[in-house]
């Protein structure tokens, strides 16, 4: 039986029932590895024998009745999660040979819960990207075809859980990060509400965006993880003290009495037809299931992109000053004086894409500049929040394509960052106004890459969001499909 490509519930039932063993399984997965990891190319640290000694531990616990919600299964982790004694390398050669001293909160709880931790997987050097090109580390492949970007930045996230590399992993989304690459890959990923899932040992790229969430192999796996990860933390400033519900309970058949929204602002021009036929597909899914489809409309939409370039590279900038050469990480040996060490450490050690987003980050702060684009950034972040308010006013989730296009070859935008900037157009927007969104299966294109339907809902409305994602599943009926080229 090939385990590597069954669900956390579905392994729940086997290891509870003492079907099969967390180290069977693990091997089974690190097997799975072995043999496609090459062309994935998904992993930066692979640590099999700590993953065996985890999962002899889980059988421990299994035997005495006392394993967690996700004892046994094993976990890819986005490498920009803090883990204890485990490289964390967030995709850049500044921090290539770093060892966190603490687990970040999600590592903390997913451990506790039992869960297996494999290894961490690609991204985008400090979350800043589209298509996980822009790892240090070189790039993770799609594994429907290995000539494709498997999307960014949690790109590796996507790409093991589609390549049944692992169970599940956690990701992290700043403006799409991981409902993008879970539609590029054919995969669930969720981003939860701002402050729904801790921060804390996430490194940040934008404070004010960055946000912990699950991909996984369909939409009951997402709310076992949900389950898990989310809930207040003191550690974290910006976590929200707010009961969390059992969100496998939202998982019920039919959504009669349920409001879809449909933006007219995310039909745009340029939208691929393949896409939009395949999201068209699935909303109507959502009509047979007995929702209420109705048009809406998010006025200042189109100010989502400009909002966004300037507030993530205004806190990108902040945020990574701390990497100078001098506390930890990468340090510049030839240079003589404490100015050349900021700035051949710093010139070094961060790739283009991260040096492109901090220079504008820093000149919007600079003196002068200020007001004229930070302060007025967060105005209209103000408005594009309140034109969501409003339109959960009127409609319980909004419906939509994840991205423009389905995935392209690799490569091939590398050299047009505004291109790339471009794609992210239709997930910006609930990073900008910290609202769910979730990305699940729709669809084909021509050329047999996946495509992703996206739900988003008002603010800490996860059971919304969840049972619409449920039933586009249930009707859809092609989330269990994997590549078989591998």
């Amino acid at each position: 039986m090939s385990l590597h490509r069954l669900t956390i519930h579905e392994l729940r039932e086997m290891l509870d029932g003492r079907q099969v063993s967390a180290v069977e399984l693990t091997r089974d997965v690190l097997q799975r590895i072995e043999k496609v990891e090459d062309r994935v190319k998904a992993y930066i640290t692979l640590d099999p024998e700590g993953a065996l000694k985890r999962a002899e531990a889980s059988d421990a616990e299994l035997k005495k009745g006392t394993g967690g919600p996700l004892c046994g299964i094993p976990f890819s982790i986005k490498d920009v999660l803090c883990t204890d004694g485990m490289r964390t390398t967030c995709g850049s050669r500044i921090l290539e040979n770093f060892v966190p001293p603490y687990d970040a909160t999600a590592i903390v709880k997913l451990k506790a819960a039992g869960a297996v931790l494999l290894g961490k997987v690609s991204m985008d050097e400090f979350a800043m990207g589209s298509t996980s090109e822009n790892c240090a580390f070189g790039p993770p492949r799609n594994p429907w075809d290995t000539e494709y970007i498997c999307g960014g930045s949690s790109g590796g996230s996507a790409a093991s859980v589609a390549a049944d590399e692992c169970i599940a992993s956690l990701g992290t989304d700043t403006g799409g990060s991981i409902r993008q690459p879970a539609s590029h890959c054919g995969v669930v990923g969720l981003k939860p509400t701002y402050g729904r899932v801790s921060r804390y040992g996430l490194v940040a790229f934008a404070s004010s965006l960055d946000q912990a969430g699950p991909l996984t192999k369909d939409v009951t796996d997402c709310a076992l993880m949900m389950n898990v990860i989310s809930g207040h933390d003191a550690k974290d400033s910006t976590s929200v003290d707010q009961k969390v519900p059992d969100y496998r309970i939202a998982l019920t058949e039919g959504l009669q009495g349920t409001k879809v929204g449909i933006p007219r602002e995310y039909f745009i021009k340029g939208l691929d037809p393949e896409v939009e036929t395949a999201v068209r597909q699935g909303i109507n899914s959502l009509r047979e299931a007995g929702a209420e489809i109705v048009e809406v409309s998010l006025p200042h939409n189109d100010y989502c992109v400009a909002v966004y370039y300037i507030v993530a590279p205004a806190e990108a900038s902040s945020n990574l000053a701390r990497y100078d050469g001098v506390r930890y990480g990468f340090r510049d040996r030839s240079s003589d004086t404490l100015l050349d060490i900021y700035k051949n450490s710093r010139s070094f050690g961060f790739g283009d894409e991260v040096k492109r987003r901090i220079i504008i980050g820093t000149y919007a702060l600079s003196s002068g500049y200020y007001d004229a684009y930070y302060k007025k950034a967060s105005q209209v972040r103000t408005l594009i929040t309140e034109d969501f308010k409003k339109v959960f006013e009127t409609c319980d989730v909004l419906a939509s394509p994840v991205t423009p296009t389905p995935a392209w070859k690799l490569a091939e935008k590398i050299d047009d960052p505004l291109s790339l900037y471009l794609s992210d157009i239709l997930t910006i927007s609930a990073n900008l106004a910290g609202i769910p969104g979730i990305s699940v299966p729709c669809g084909f294109s021509s050329a047999g890459l996946p495509i992703g339907l996206q739900i988003q809902a008002s603010h800490f409305q996860e059971e919304k969001l969840l049972r619409a994602a449920y039933n586009l599943e249930q009707r859809m009926n092609i989330s269990h499909l994997r590549p078989k080229n591998l």
